[in-house]
């Protein structure tokens, strides 16, 4: 079967990588974004799916608008499906009725719950206990198609939403090589969504990562978990950001903002509770674990962190 796949980012290789492993399909083309300027000497960055494409000889196409700039070139594909993975662009009616079997999407959620554009960040945001991949058939909504496939794992306690995103990437290779053979025989079962138990989730941004002490420590510890490690919580330390990368709840109390402990850890009071910090990184410096933070950079209790 001629399959399209289309994904951006590194959680879309992992599935790119198996299905052109499996010898019943052919990837015909890979369609992604364009590449964009990355880090601080903003370096013209290949989006990873089209790094793997180019490896394996695989066509790529490039599009900043899919709906405007891409109809034609897929329409001469003649794909008789085509696979979305974190693609990042909406797809029209137009091209959806492209391929003889349509389009399926990998969503790294279990819909109806995170629909959207960053599942993984809100399920551990939230403090979710378990999450998953849905295989769905694409519609003209944002993830409203009928689900084919869902597996489901449970979130470990300390996860990161790094460590999360691997995880579902490897269960998202292997759900769309068990779902490929029923569409292709027909027999595969469309399940509507149950549209009173959806959720969405929003694009994340960086003014999303900012802590907020009077919230609990719980709270704050899972928005650490779901921003690292990107775009990384923050809060303001002497007029500057202070990136923390990983901490733990402890059941210190205290004035909030402020620091309650600085002998050998760090710990700042929250809403309810408090939080160790356990890995931070301060302006113009490199993230640390807090032992050797500690060495060279001094605290007293009471410090402010508001």
């Amino acid at each position: 079967m001629r399959i399209v796949y289309l994904g951006t980012p590194d959680f879309a290789v992992l599935p790119l990588k198996k299905l052109i492993e499996n010898t019943n399909h052919q990837i015909v083309a890979v369609v992604t974004n364009h590449d964009k300027p990355v880090g601080r000497k903003q370096i013209l960055t290949p989006p990873p799916v089209k790094v793997l494409a180019k490896e394996k000889g695989i066509p790529v196409y490039q599009y900043a608008k899919i709906r405007v700039e891409g109809v034609d070139d897929l329409k001469a594909l003649n794909p008789d499906l085509m696979i979305t993975c974190a693609f990042g662009q909406i797809l029209s009616q137009e091209i959806l009725d492209i391929p003889k079997f349509g389009v399926i999407n990998i969503h790294a959620s279990l819909l109806p719950k995170y629909r959207g554009a960053s599942p993984i960040h809100y399920a551990i945001l939230n403090g979710e206990e378990k999450t998953g991949i849905s295989i769905m058939k694409t519609d003209i909504g944002i993830d409203t198609g009928d689900v084919i496939l869902q597996k489901e794992i449970d979130i470990k306690n300390d996860e990161t939403c790094g460590e999360l995103f691997e995880r579902l990437s490897v269960l998202g290779a292997d759900a769309i090589l068990e779902c490929l053979p029923t569409i292709f025989d027909n027999s595969a079962k469309f399940v509507k969504q149950d549209e009173e138990r959806a959720t969405y989730s929003k694009i994340i941004k960086k003014e999303n990562a900012i802590i907020d002490w009077n919230d609990s420590a719980e709270n704050i510890y899972n928005k650490i978990r779901a921003f690292n490690p990107a775009p990384v919580a923050f809060c303001y330390y002497c007029g500057n950001p202070f990136k923390i990368y990983k901490a733990s709840v402890s059941n210190l109390t205290g004035e909030v903002g402020k620091v309650i402990k600085c002998e050998n850890e760090l710990i700042i009071a929250c809403g309810k509770g408090s939080l160790s910090l356990s890995v931070v990184q301060k302006a113009g410096g490199k993230p640390m674990n807090i032992k050797d933070f500690l060495l060279g950079n001094k605290f007293e209790v009471g410090q402010d962190f508001n």
